[in-house]
Order: C-alpha cells, then structure tokens, then sequence
C-alpha cells in the first residue's frame, strides 16, 4: 500500500512540475512575494522608526517644560505611541485600521488617532499585498487551478482505470494526489517562510527571541494544516466532477464564496447584529455618568463639597487655606479616579460588543477555512484585535498614572492661599516631572493572545480532523472501477 501511494504522489508531483504553466504561476508568486516582502520590510521599518523619533521628540518636550504648576503639566499631557509587532511583516492585520497614537491628558480619554487607512485612498480597502495575503487568497487560487483536473481529467481520458489495474484503491489514488498536490503548494508558501524569516532576523528590534520563535512556528503549522485542507477540498471536488472544467468552475465558485464574498458578509452582519455607538453617543454617555457622580470643576458640587468638608475636618482647619495639604491636588485626584471609572466602565462595555462582533467570525471560521486561517494568522501575528486592545489599555494605564502623579505633587508642594511676593508657591521644579518615566510600550504575550483565542485555535484542529473524514468518506464512495 505505501509503495503504491508512493508511485501515485511521485508521478503526480513529476507531472506537475514539468507543466509550463507551474513554473509561469511559481514565477508570478515570487515576483509577487518579492514586492510584498520588500514593501512590508520598509513600511515596517518606516513606522516603527517614526514612532521611535516622534517618542523621543515628546518625552524631550516634556523634559524642557519649565518649572510650572503640574496641573497644567497634566493637562499639557503626553502621547503614546504603538510600535508595530515585529511579524507585522508578515501579517500587517489590523494595523493599518486601527490607529497609531493617542493623546493623554487629564481628565479625557481620547481615541486612538493617526491610522494608515484614514490617509490613503480607497484602494488601502482593498487589502494590502502583504505575505500572509498571498498566502491566504491567492496561492489558494493556485492551488485549485493546478488540482482541477487531477482526478476529473483523468476520468474524462479513462487513464483511471489504467491506474485501478495496477492496484491502486480510491484511498490510495485520493490521498496520493492530496499529498503531491500539498506537496507541490509547499514550493510556494515554503519561499514566504524563508523570506518572513530572513526580514525577522534583518530587523532590530528588542523582543524576545524566544516569544517570535514560538510565533513563527505555530504560523508555520497554521498555514501547513491549511494547505492541506486546500488540497483536499481541490481533490475531492475534482473527483466528485465528471469533467475537468465543471471541476474548474466550482472551485472557482468555492474561492469566490470562500475568500471573497463570505468575508465581506460575515463583516457586515456581525456590525449589523452588535451596532456600536457613534463616538458622539459614546463620550456624550460617559459624560452623563460623570456629571451624576461629581465635578470637580464646580465648587458648589455636592459631592466635592462634602470630600471638601470631610477634608478640613481631618486636619481640624476651618478654611482651605488653613490646610498643610493642597486642596485642589485632592479634589482633581478624586476627579480624575471619578471619571477613569466611568471611562473603564463605557469603553469594557465597548470592547465587549467588538468581541461579539468577533465571535461571529471566529464561528464562522468552522465553515469557512479562510476566514479561520485569517483570524489566527493576525492572532499569531500580533496584529489582531486584542493586541489593539492591549494597547489601549496600556495607554490609559499611563494616563491615570500621569495625571495622579501631577495630582500628588499639587497637593503636596502646592500652597492653597495666595503666594508670598517673589516665591515659587504656584508652580513646582521640573526635576518632577523628569522623574516621571516614558511610555513604554509592551506587545501582547503569546500565551495571553492564546488564552483569548482558544476557539480559533481549537477550529485548526477542527478543520484537520474534517479534512481527513471527508478524505476517508470519498474515498470509499469513490470506485474506480465503474468510473
């Protein structure tokens, strides 16, 4: 048996490679690899130097403000910039949609701000030509274009039965052509691992060596399983059509359905099914929620009337003035924890609908083997939705630190009555504020982006396991003999 399946993969794989049209399709994909990989290498290294000049930029404007009250050094604020996951090269994901920049101040959570997409033309829409795109779409198509006829052409010249005299069985002869047909895609997608791996060892950048090979070789297993399916699916449609081009169209149809159309309704359906809120509607409710709790910027405001009171009680003081503490300092830290709690509270809720809009895909993805290679490559990747989300949370985490630090020096260092003729009692060393540290930014973990995905991962599995079920359940439909 393996001998005979061994004859069957050989001469198939032979047979193939010696067709004009399998060097012309291998020639356009490397072409195509080569623009991809150059173009990812230097929009990569573009964005993440540009990111580092302009962190560098904001942390010396920040260094030169001069001696000054750190209320207005909170509202004067700082930006956090989101360097690109460094197999950004391989898989651009959402970075491009997602945005790059926010601006941190006091009091306020801004959006993430400055994405790709907002400065291009529709064309960016479209999807840019990037690896994990060649790899996901068109080599896809390459595949069925060089497996349509693999067992329907052979129908149509009765060579089949040629191959049944000799003592091949269904099993054999369909498993064969899977393993030559995969192996065939492998002169394909093995040149885009070399490539993404020589532009990962090209780059500089700090990351774990340990943590971008765990990556890299579960995307390696990623697109391996995947392929397989491919070649199933291209196998066994070919057997189940009597003639090699009804076997062409409907693989074409599969790829057009597949890749293109489901994808786009998927996309549309799960924002019709969770509708999120305009931006508008979204800082309009966190604002109601704060003007329920307090502000702080209103004298008269019960709430921080009564924090007010019990303050001068604590330090037994009839009049702020009277306090050894900045009173204002305590107001805008109470301020500030009030409205980062409304905040937290309206963007989780948020999150949570985009993770439903997620899960629609990710469910998806057990039907639609393109739409589950697409999720977990991102995930892989680091340039999914949660990684973007990491992010932003990073962001405000540097926020609420920075504004509570401002906060802390006022109350300590700030007088409360009107200051002494020639002293500094409204405004604080900028030795302060150096001492704050920079925004550093940390990538998602593996094992965090594995935790948040453990359905996508377990649809790899799925799709293997249904692969070789439909192989199995072909094949013993499938008789030779009465072909």
């Amino acid at each position: 048996m393996i001998t005979v399946t061994k004859t069957i993969i050989y001469h198939f794989v032979r047979n193939m490679v010696q067709q004009k049209i399998f060097y012309f399709l291998l020639g356009l994909f490397l072409l195509l690899l080569t623009y991809a990989a150059i173009t990812g290498s230097n929009y990569l290294a573009a964005q993440n130097g540009m990111q580092q000049q302009y962190q560098t930029l904001i942390r010396k404007s920040w260094e030169e403000n001069p001696d000054k009250h750190p209320h207005r050094m909170a509202h004067f604020g700082s930006f956090a910039l989101r360097i690109k996951h460094p197999l950004s090269v391989f898989d651009y994901g959402l970075d491009n949609y997602a945005g790059n920049a926010v601006y941190l101040e006091a009091h306020r959570q801004n959006t993430v701000n400055y994405s790709e997409a907002s400065f291009s033309t529709g064309v960016l829409r479209m999807g840019e030509l990037s690896i994990a795109m060649l790899l996901q779409i068109i080599l896809p198509l390459i595949i069925f274009f060089l497996g349509f006829g693999s067992i329907a052409a052979d129908k149509e010249n009765a060579t089949i039965k040629i191959i049944s005299s000799q003592g091949a069985s269904s099993f054999q002869l369909l498993f064969g052509r899977t393993v030559g047909l995969w192996m065939v895609s492998s002169l394909f997608f093995i040149p885009a691992f070399l490539v993404t791996g020589t532009l990962l060892i090209l780059q500089k950048n700090n990351f774990s060596n340990a943590e971008l090979l765990s990556r890299s070789t579960l995307i390696i297993l990623l697109y391996i399983i995947f392929y397989w399916v491919i070649s199933v699916i291209t196998i066994v449609i070919s057997a189940k059509s009597n003639k090699a081009k009804n076997a062409l169209i409907k693989l074409l149809g599969i790829w057009l359905l597949l890749a293109i159309v489901t994808p786009k309704i998927v996309q549309v359906a799960s924002n019709n099914l969770f509708p999120p809120p305009t931006k508008l509607s979204f800082e309009t409710a966190i604002e109601k929620d704060i003007v329920k709790q307090g502000d702080s910027h209103n004298p008269n405001d019960p709430y921080f009337k009564k924090l007010k009171d019990s303050v001068l009680k604590k330090y037994g003081v009839a009049t702020a003035d009277s306090l050894p503490v900045n009173l204002g300092g305590i107001i805008g830290s109470e301020g500030e924890r009030l409205s980062a709690e409304a905040y937290v509270k309206h963007y989780n809720v948020l999150m949570d609908l985009y993770r439903k809009q997620n899960s629609i895909s990710k469910w998806i993805g057990y039907t639609n083997p393109f739409i589950m290679v697409k999720h977990n490559s991102m995930t892989l990747a680091g340039s999914d939705f949660e990684s973007y989300v990491h992010f932003q949370q990073q962001a405000e985490n540097y926020r609420y630190t920075l504004a509570q630090q401002m906060n802390a020096l006022q109350t300590a260092y700030i007088s409360n009555g009107k200051p002494k003729e020639g002293s500094h009692g409204l405004h604080i060393s900028n030795q302060h504020f150096k001492a704050f540290p920079d925004f550093k930014y940390r990538f998602f973990s593996l094992n965090n982006a594995l935790g948040k995905e453990i359905s996508s991962m377990v649809a790899i599995i799925f799709w293997l396991i249904l692969s070789w079920l439909v192989l199995l359940h072909v094949s013993k439909t499938f008789k030779i003999i009465n072909v």
